[in-house]
């Protein structure tokens, strides 16, 4: 057996054990498919992953860059208690539609807020809303504007809250310091703040599945 099959099966099987779909989720995902967007939602084990961190966070308010069709966003969401909130920013109207009907179907539009246009444009005007902070966030857009997204989540968050950074392996040229892919380079500098910037600590982890070689890196917001 192959190794990328291999990896397919075992997520295949952690998948149906530990987080097996619902009709909210998986209707989110024919939905956005028949919408034609990407395919490059979360994985199953990742959404259930985020859910996980967010439920042990405690999080009552989740911030999330790069919607796409809300699959992920329907994971962090459902972690929310009832006065909680999450506010999802998307670069496209299109994807933001679709993932506002995924949101409503699941039953969570109360809790949830799709804002669209350029991420960096949208965390500005947050920032000048002077939001209560938030305790999670979820980084998962384009990848050259990593280190900005990594900065402003400093910024809109407090002591103990989570940063999930996505897709930092980039199929292993993550390590290719003289790569001239923009997405490698964002990438690369947003791991480097994380290593240096005085009010994070963190890791990463490399992951292998359905979603191919891929992987996250996780950072702590210190005092």
């Amino acid at each position: 057996m192959t190794e990328p099959r291999l990896w397919h099966d075992v997520d295949d099987y952690f998948t149906g054990l530990l987080a097996p779909p619902d009709a909210a989720l998986t209707d989110a995902l024919r939905d956005s498919d028949a919408a034609g967007l990407p395919q490059i939602n979360v994985s199953p084990n990742t959404g259930k992953l985020l859910h996980l961190l967010a439920v042990i966070q405690g999080a009552t308010r989740i911030l999330e860059i790069g919607t796409l069709g809300g699959y992920s966003t329907i994971w962090l969401a459902r972690a929310l208690p009832q006065d909680g909130r999450l506010i999802s920013l998307e670069y496209s109207e299109r994807h933001a539609e679709v993932a506002r009907h995924n949101l409503a179907r699941a039953g969570l539009d109360k809790l949830t807020e799709v804002r669209v246009g350029p991420a960096l444009d949208s965390l500005r005007t947050l920032a000048e809303e002077d939001p209560t902070p938030f305790d999670v966030v979820f980084i998962d857009a384009d990848k050259v504007n990593n280190p900005r997204y990594v900065e402003w989540a400093v910024k809109l968050t407090r002591p103990g809250s989570l940063i999930v950074l996505d897709n930092v392996v980039r199929g292993g040229a993550v390590t290719d310091a003289g790569s001239d892919d923009p997405s490698v380079r964002g990438t690369r500098e947003a791991l480097e703040l994380f290593a240096t910037h005085p009010r994070l600590t963190a890791t990463a982890i490399q992951t292998v599945g359905v979603k191919g070689y891929d992987g996250f890196a996780l950072a702590r917001v210190l005092p």
